[in-house]
Protein backbone atom coordinates (compact mmCIF):
# COMPACT_ATOMS: atom_id res chain seq x y z
CA UNK A 1 0.00 0.00 0.00
CA UNK A 2 1.94 2.66 -1.52
CA UNK A 3 0.92 6.25 -1.91
CA UNK A 4 2.14 8.79 -4.27
CA UNK A 5 3.07 12.11 -2.44
CA UNK A 6 0.45 13.59 -5.32
CA UNK A 7 -2.15 11.23 -3.18
CA UNK A 8 -0.79 11.50 0.54
CA UNK A 9 -1.26 15.11 -0.13
CA UNK A 10 -4.91 14.77 -0.95
CA UNK A 11 -5.25 12.35 1.62
CA UNK A 12 -4.03 15.06 4.23
CA UNK A 13 -5.96 17.32 2.75
CA UNK A 14 -9.21 15.42 3.19
CA UNK A 15 -8.61 14.80 6.55
CA UNK A 16 -8.05 18.34 7.55
CA UNK A 17 -10.92 19.16 5.70
CA UNK A 18 -12.88 16.69 7.45
CA UNK A 19 -12.07 17.93 10.52
CA UNK A 20 -13.02 21.35 10.11
CA UNK A 21 -16.39 20.16 8.95
CA UNK A 22 -17.01 17.62 11.72
CA UNK A 23 -15.37 19.69 14.99
CA UNK A 24 -15.60 23.63 13.74
CA UNK A 25 -18.89 23.37 11.50
CA UNK A 26 -20.56 20.20 13.16
CA UNK A 27 -23.50 21.07 15.20
CA UNK A 28 -24.41 18.61 18.47
CA UNK A 29 -28.17 17.96 19.11
CA UNK A 30 -28.80 17.04 22.85
CA UNK A 31 -31.00 13.52 23.16
CA UNK A 32 -31.17 12.25 26.70
CA UNK A 33 -29.16 15.23 28.09
CA UNK A 34 -26.06 13.53 26.25
CA UNK A 35 -25.08 14.85 22.46
CA UNK A 36 -26.12 11.65 20.93
CA UNK A 37 -26.69 13.34 17.48
CA UNK A 38 -24.18 15.31 15.35
CA UNK A 39 -25.26 17.52 12.12
CA UNK A 40 -22.14 17.45 10.00
CA UNK A 41 -20.83 16.71 6.98
CA UNK A 42 -17.64 15.73 7.85
CA UNK A 43 -18.04 12.59 6.83
CA UNK A 44 -17.93 13.47 3.10
CA UNK A 45 -14.26 13.91 2.70
CA UNK A 46 -13.99 10.40 4.51
CA UNK A 47 -15.68 8.65 1.83
CA UNK A 48 -14.52 10.79 -0.85
CA UNK A 49 -10.99 9.35 0.04
CA UNK A 50 -12.46 5.66 0.26
CA UNK A 51 -14.11 6.53 -3.64
CA UNK A 52 -11.23 8.08 -4.90
CA UNK A 53 -7.96 6.48 -3.28
CA UNK A 54 -9.63 3.33 -2.47
CA UNK A 55 -11.04 1.29 0.82
CA UNK A 56 -7.88 1.09 2.55
CA UNK A 57 -6.76 5.16 1.80
CA UNK A 58 -10.59 5.86 2.99
CA UNK A 59 -9.73 3.57 6.41
CA UNK A 60 -6.69 6.17 7.44
CA UNK A 61 -8.06 9.48 6.72
CA UNK A 62 -11.28 8.13 8.64
CA UNK A 63 -9.10 7.25 11.20
CA UNK A 64 -6.76 9.87 11.32
CA UNK A 65 -9.66 12.67 11.40
CA UNK A 66 -11.39 11.09 14.23
CA UNK A 67 -7.67 10.65 16.19
CA UNK A 68 -6.81 14.54 15.34
CA UNK A 69 -9.86 16.07 15.67
CA UNK A 70 -10.65 14.45 18.83
CA UNK A 71 -7.57 16.13 19.88
CA UNK A 72 -8.41 19.44 18.82
CA UNK A 73 -11.70 19.20 20.54
CA UNK A 74 -12.99 16.37 22.02
CA UNK A 75 -16.74 18.13 22.49
CA UNK A 76 -16.61 17.23 26.20
CA UNK A 77 -16.71 13.59 25.93
CA UNK A 78 -13.77 10.75 26.67
CA UNK A 79 -12.25 9.29 23.28
CA UNK A 80 -13.61 6.12 22.56
CA UNK A 81 -12.17 3.95 20.31
CA UNK A 82 -15.48 2.45 18.80
CA UNK A 83 -15.92 6.08 16.93
CA UNK A 84 -12.64 5.61 15.45
CA UNK A 85 -13.63 2.23 14.04
CA UNK A 86 -16.97 3.73 12.76
CA UNK A 87 -14.69 6.89 11.05
CA UNK A 88 -12.39 3.95 9.22
CA UNK A 89 -15.06 1.82 8.67
CA UNK A 90 -17.01 5.19 6.77
CA UNK A 91 -14.12 5.26 4.38
CA UNK A 92 -13.34 1.45 3.71
CA UNK A 93 -17.39 1.06 3.02
CA UNK A 94 -17.18 3.56 0.40
CA UNK A 95 -13.65 2.47 -1.49
CA UNK A 96 -14.48 -1.26 -1.09
CA UNK A 97 -18.48 -0.17 -3.18
CA UNK A 98 -17.26 2.03 -5.28
CA UNK A 99 -13.35 2.46 -5.44
CA UNK A 100 -12.46 1.46 -8.78
CA UNK A 101 -14.79 2.43 -11.13
CA UNK A 102 -14.19 5.61 -13.18
CA UNK A 103 -18.18 7.21 -13.44
CA UNK A 104 -20.88 6.14 -11.22
CA UNK A 105 -24.62 7.02 -11.01
CA UNK A 106 -26.55 8.90 -8.91
CA UNK A 107 -28.41 5.45 -7.75
CA UNK A 108 -25.01 3.77 -6.67
CA UNK A 109 -23.50 6.56 -4.81
CA UNK A 110 -26.56 6.60 -3.03
CA UNK A 111 -26.59 3.37 -2.36
CA UNK A 112 -23.17 3.64 -1.16
CA UNK A 113 -24.11 6.41 1.20
CA UNK A 114 -27.19 4.27 2.19
CA UNK A 115 -25.04 1.49 3.54
CA UNK A 116 -22.49 3.21 4.98
CA UNK A 117 -25.14 5.64 7.05
CA UNK A 118 -26.87 1.92 8.22
CA UNK A 119 -23.58 0.28 9.21
CA UNK A 120 -21.59 3.11 10.70
CA UNK A 121 -24.01 5.92 12.01
CA UNK A 122 -27.32 4.34 12.70
CA UNK A 123 -25.83 0.79 14.26
CA UNK A 124 -22.35 1.44 15.40
CA UNK A 125 -22.22 4.65 16.31
CA UNK A 126 -25.66 3.95 18.00
CA UNK A 127 -24.28 0.86 19.93
CA UNK A 128 -21.52 2.90 21.11
CA UNK A 129 -23.37 5.55 22.59
CA UNK A 130 -25.43 3.03 24.24
CA UNK A 131 -22.40 1.57 26.16
CA UNK A 132 -20.68 4.57 26.65
CA UNK A 133 -23.82 6.98 28.10
CA UNK A 134 -25.78 3.94 28.89
CA UNK A 135 -28.61 5.60 26.67
CA UNK A 136 -31.72 3.90 25.92
CA UNK A 137 -31.22 3.13 21.87
CA UNK A 138 -35.47 3.24 21.22
CA UNK A 139 -34.83 6.84 22.42
CA UNK A 140 -32.23 8.02 20.18
CA UNK A 141 -32.75 6.08 17.17
CA UNK A 142 -35.33 7.77 15.56
CA UNK A 143 -33.67 11.14 15.44
CA UNK A 144 -30.37 9.66 14.05
CA UNK A 145 -32.40 7.81 11.30
CA UNK A 146 -34.19 11.16 10.70
CA UNK A 147 -31.11 12.98 10.66
CA UNK A 148 -29.18 10.17 8.08
CA UNK A 149 -32.59 10.47 5.94
CA UNK A 150 -31.98 14.22 5.45
CA UNK A 151 -28.24 14.05 4.68
CA UNK A 152 -28.73 10.74 2.27
CA UNK A 153 -29.36 13.16 -0.78
CA UNK A 154 -27.19 15.89 -0.07
CA UNK A 155 -24.14 13.56 0.51
CA UNK A 156 -24.81 11.67 -2.47
CA UNK A 157 -25.10 14.48 -4.83
CA UNK A 158 -22.29 15.98 -3.20
CA UNK A 159 -19.75 13.16 -3.43
CA UNK A 160 -21.28 12.89 -6.76
CA UNK A 161 -20.40 15.96 -8.29
CA UNK A 162 -17.06 16.03 -6.33
CA UNK A 163 -15.75 12.74 -7.43
CA UNK A 164 -16.49 13.64 -10.95
CA UNK A 165 -14.80 16.98 -10.91
CA UNK A 166 -11.84 15.24 -9.59
CA UNK A 167 -11.85 12.36 -12.37
CA UNK A 168 -12.19 14.98 -15.29
CA UNK A 169 -9.25 16.83 -13.23
CA UNK A 170 -7.13 13.69 -13.30
CA UNK A 171 -7.64 13.35 -17.03
CA UNK A 172 -5.91 16.76 -18.26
Amino acid sequence: MLFSTRTVTNLGLLTAVSIVLTRVFGIGVLLGGVVSLRLTFGELPIMLAGVLFGPWAGAVVGAMADLIGYMINPFGGPYFPGFTLSAALTGFLAGAMLGKQREYTWRQVGLMVAVNDLVTSIALNTVWLVMLYQLDARVILPARFGARLLTLPIYSTILLLVARAYRRSEQR
